[in-house]
């Protein structure tokens, strides 16, 4: 199997090359670099990434294909990269810009003048994560009495919401969502609500399938209930208000919605923004109130943050405001139309061949499909599609959901999808000569049986040699070119155990250059 050596950064011999005494290399060089020969290093490195424009990476990135966009959001972030968020007083145009960010976004999503939540309030934060962790706290906090809070939240929902459950020590109720309709039942939800229970939570849409969920419904019951509901918008926010224009069928999900209580939407996912601009909302002050930090127990300054981070650069925000004023309304409806398109022509390529299946019917910017040949291995053909320079992302099991495969679709995929079309037809064709992945049946009970905290570090190194990942007593880790034997490993491993070997197969690959 081949490999691919991925390092940390370039290995400088400072040294040598300057007749210093010492001649160890030196991640930090013993004299500083000419710029143009630290910006060669820098493309050097980047050549062996994903290619983020020219719609052949369906995750990850949000490519609108506008030409002159990436210099105009890049020259705004120069503009304000080093003015620090921590103070909107010292930088005001910091918080003008803020504004006018949290603004667009109420008035895309149900909030404003003239709508039910006038009154609606926002945050800009690093992210889609923060904003889900900002809005379990501030539910949480909203409810001190609770001594055990809780979170109630579709299995479907963003892994950031278990991350803000661990992180905050509240207590997540996960619920079931059908096999066939990849949504969860609302009377499940109303079921899984807890006197503990400070939040439910949905999605708009899922980021696994691009489901959108019985928003209505779910904040009904939430209401009833007087427990807070937020709507994870990070993915779809953006642009499902502009498909509903387009004429697609898309259901009421925000703060229209009698009992959203928040919802949050990615600036930096279809409002094609440089990474990382999220915006949380709240339908009031008072609600956002809790989310609030603030601190005066100490000599120096009061601390005041209405989002996690205290220093924040305002190179991403500036960025995010010169597109968003850029492209405009019309801008963003032309991208929701040519993004639909592709949309389309993808399903259909899915549709047209045999062995494959649609996991869900498109809804928002999302086809996801399966295979229904137990014949043809989807690692495998995952893996036949990145070697035709397509890259998509592989989904394992969960409960009774299968595998899939993933792809985020954006406006540059429209004139890449007949193209997409022939390369999945060879690549299906491929995997069924190549066949299922078969791993040894010794390794596949180790793999059931093995408990997480079973793991050394000797057991894990043998696990990523075998499975070509390289040693960590090596000079940096190596990565397979095809992954289908790693991720048949990982598919058959229980969720805890797939949580482990992922975190320490990591660990492998993030080891310091020095």
């Amino acid at each position: 199997m081949s490999e691919r050596t991925v390092t940390a950064g370039p290995r400088v011999d400072a040294g040598a090359e300057r007749g210093d005494e010492t001649s160890e290399p030196s991640s930090l060089p013993l004299r500083g670099l000419p710029a143009d020969e630290v910006l060669a290093e820098v493309r050097a490195l980047r050549a062996a990434d994903r290619p983020t424009h020219g719609g052949r990476l369906f995750a990850y990135v949000y490519d609108p294909a506008v030409p002159g966009l990436d210099e105009l959001a890049n020259s705004a972030y120069a503009e304000s990269a080093h003015v620090n968020g921590l103070d909107p007083t010292a930088f005001p145009s910091l918080l003008a810009m803020e504004n006018t960010l949290v603004g667009a976004a109420a008035r895309l999503l149900g909030g404003g003048p003239g709508s039910t939540a006038p009154d609606a309030v926002g945050s800009v934060t690093g992210g889609g994560t923060e904003s889900l962790i900002l809005a379990v706290k501030a539910a949480r906090d909203s409810r001190p009495e609770v001594a055990e809070p809780r979170l109630v939240v579709p299995a479907t929902a963003h892994a950031a919401f278990a991350k803000a459950a661990h992180y905050l020590r509240v207590a997540l109720d996960t619920v079931a969502v059908s096999a066939q309709t990849l949504r969860p039942d609302p009377a499940d939800v109303a079921a899984a609500i807890r006197p503990e229970t400070v939040l439910v939570a949905c999605s708009a849409p899922s980021y696994a399938h691009g489901v959108i969920d019985p928003v209505e419904q779910i904040a009904a019951v939430a209401a009833e209930r007087g427990v807070r509901c937020h709507v994870d918008a990070c993915f779809g926010g953006w642009t499902l208000p502009y498909l509903r224009r387009l004429g697609v069928p898309v259901p009421p999900f925000d703060l229209g919605v009698a009992g959203v209580t928040s919802i949050s939407v990615d600036l930096h996912k279809y409002a094609y923004a440089p990474k990382g601009v999220s915006v949380l909302l709240h339908r009031d002050p008072a609600s956002r109130a809790p989310q609030f930090f603030a601190f005066a127990g100490w000599p120096g300054y009061t601390m005041v943050n209405p989002v996690i981070s205290s220093t924040r650069s305002g190179g991403p925000i500036a960025a995010a405001y010169a597109t968003v004023r850029h492209l405009g309304d019309d801008g963003y409806l032309d991208l929701a139309r040519r993004t639909r398109a592709a949309v389309t022509g993808l399903a259909a390529a899915v549709r047209a061949v045999d062995g494959l299946r649609l996991l869900a019917e498109p809804e928002s910017t999302v086809v996801c499909f399966t295979v229904s040949d137990p014949d043809l291995d989807l690692f495998t053909l995952v893996d036949e599609l990145t070697a035709r320079g397509w890259h998509t992302q592989p989904q394992f099991r969960y409960a009774d959901l299968p595998a899939s495969v993933h792809l985020t679709v954006t406006a540059s995929v429209a004139p890449t999808v007949p193209d997409f079309g022939a390369a999945l037809v060879d690549s299906v064709a491929a995997a069924r000569a190549a066949g299922p992945v078969r791993l040894p049946a010794d390794l596949l009970a180790l793999v059931g049986s093995l408990d997480p905290d079973q793991l050394t570090p000797d057991l894990v190194a043998t696990l990523a040699t075998t499975l070509g990942l390289g040693s960590p007593a090596g000079g940096g880790s190596g990565v397979p070119e095809r992954m289908a034997v790693v991720n048949t490993l990982l598919d058959a491993a229980p969720p805890a155990l797939r949580e482990r070997l992922l975190a320490e197969f990591v660990g492998l690959l993030q080891r310091p250059t020095y």
